[in-house]
């Protein structure tokens, strides 16, 4: 059995940072102790004047696979995942086609099973016409049921309130959801099409899918969920006035609904809509700066509960096409703990706190089996951060399959240096180990 250990580690977990050794046997953390000599390793990783955190895991991503893979696949962007500290990833079932189908389902674990080098699950599809099909979801190897009520692509908006019934009142797991209301979004695209025609600016985009266009389907879903006591958790929450929404004053193991923060709303702001212009198009949109500000804000104060990132990329050349015509969505998952290191380093959120809402919650929330925490016994999957090792994010070392990101010129000041997932060593010193691949997510419910 293969053993790594990691000395001279400050560890972050469960809220402390403290000094410590770490010895990974196998797959699992094997023992966490001040001193643990390397006469019991076979490789030995020294972490001194880094931290190790556990492996993040984003609850969002669209990874395009299968159907979409001249934009991205699940080897590419799992590369770029590892590379940035993130061990696990839940992907959404909007591609092509759309994950509707049991058997569908299943296709797209077995492409995991065979290409992702991080620990992977994937979203069960809801559509007007799928209910048989999801409530066949195993609820321990599938992480959730996906409902786009607002714009999605192919079979997969739901706006039949019948269907809604169904879903809230019938489906066991958690139902997480893309809330945006279909009907103001078309109505605010005919008044800015009567005025602009088909040259509607991009910074028109957070005014056609606007704050009420979020929150009238939030509150929405949070009104079905309470009726049938459903567990519902709302993707991307964009706007401040849906915070009024979620509670803090639970912790998120006895909360039924829940919410999760993307990165670019929390960087980006309609200013930004004047440099960047449709590389920040994304649905929800990025909107004001007080919309920014509030989601951070309910980032620390627990309102949110988990950090993810919409990863869902699209080639440069579909990005530079006129508003209507460029897609939404950005290249994010190599970049996300960077960026939340960066609000670490800018004094506003604690390094405990990045912890928690990108690795403990999301495993918390999602019942994920033995991830998410650094324990003995858990699956080592384990980020070594070094927060003094600046670098800048240009096409050189952007490692997502369409080859651009929206924090090209930035420079971060945290490096990812070591990845490990399920005790593999997946990534050191910007090389990969590919001979191992990551492990299908279980949840235990």
């Amino acid at each position: 059995m293969k053993s790594i250990l990691i000395t001279n580690a400050q560890l972050i977990n469960e809220g402390k940072t403290f000094s410590s050794d770490i010895l990974i046997k196998g797959e699992f953390i094997h023992k966490i102790a001040g001193e643990i000599s390397a006469s019991e390793a076979d490789k030995v990783i020294d972490a001194k004047g880094a931290y190790v955190l556990p492996g993040v895991i984003d609850d969002q991503v669209h990874f395009r696979e299968p159907g979409l893979t001249h934009k991205a696949n699940i080897y590419t962007e799992s590369r770029a995942a590892v590379a940035g500290g993130v061990t696990s990833f839940m992907e959404m079932p909007n591609t092509v086609p759309n994950a509707l189908t049991q058997e569908l389902l299943e296709q797209k674990y077995e492409i995991g099973k065979n290409t992702s080098l991080a620990n992977y699950s994937f979203f069960m599809g809801a559509s007007n016409d799928n209910i048989d099909e999801v409530l066949k979801t195993p609820k321990d190897k599938v992480c959730g049921v996906k409902v786009f009520m607002g714009s999605s692509t192919g079979n997969m908006l739901v706006d039949n309130e019948k269907t809604l019934e169904n879903i809230f009142s019938k489906v066991d797991m958690l139902i997480a959801t893309h809330c945006e209301d279909e009907a103001t979004i078309r109505r605010n695209t005919e008044i800015y099409k009567e005025k602009y025609g088909e040259e509607v600016p991009i910074q028109c985009h957070p005014l056609i899918r606007s704050e009420e266009a979020c929150y009238k389907s939030s509150s929405m879903a949070v009104a079905l969920a309470k009726k049938y006591g459903a567990q519902l958790h709302i993707l991307h929450i964009s706007t401040a006035k849906e915070l009024s929404l979620f509670d803090n004053t639970l912790p998120l193991s006895e909360k039924k609904i829940t919410a999760e923060a993307c990165i670019h709303h929390m960087w980006f702001n309609d200013a930004d809509y004047a440099s960047k212009g449709t590389l920040i198009k994304w649905n929800p949109a990025v909107k004001t700066k007080t919309d920014q500000e509030a989601i951070l804000k309910a980032v620390i104060d627990g309102r949110i509960d988990v950090v993810a990132t919409d990863h869902a990329p699209h080639t440069l050349e579909e990005k530079s096409s006129t508003y209507f015509k460029a897609p939404s969505g950005g290249p994010l998952i190599q970049h996300s703990l960077p960026a939340m290191l960066e609000f670490y380093h800018q004094g506003k959120i604690t390094l405990e706190q990045v912890v928690e809402k990108m690795c403990h919650n999301p495993a918390i929330l999602f019942n994920v089996e033995k991830r998410g925490f650094l324990r003995e016994g858990y699956y080592a999957d384990i980020a070594v951060v070094d927060t003094n090792r600046p670098w800048v994010v240009d096409k050189g070392n952007i490692l997502a399959k369409c080859g651009w990101s929206p924090f090209e010129g930035q420079t971060f000041k945290s490096s990812i240096t070591h990845t490990l997932v399920s005790g593999h060593l997946a990534y050191e010193h910007g090389q990969f180990d590919e001979s191992i691949k990551g492990k299908r997510l279980l949840f235990k419910r």
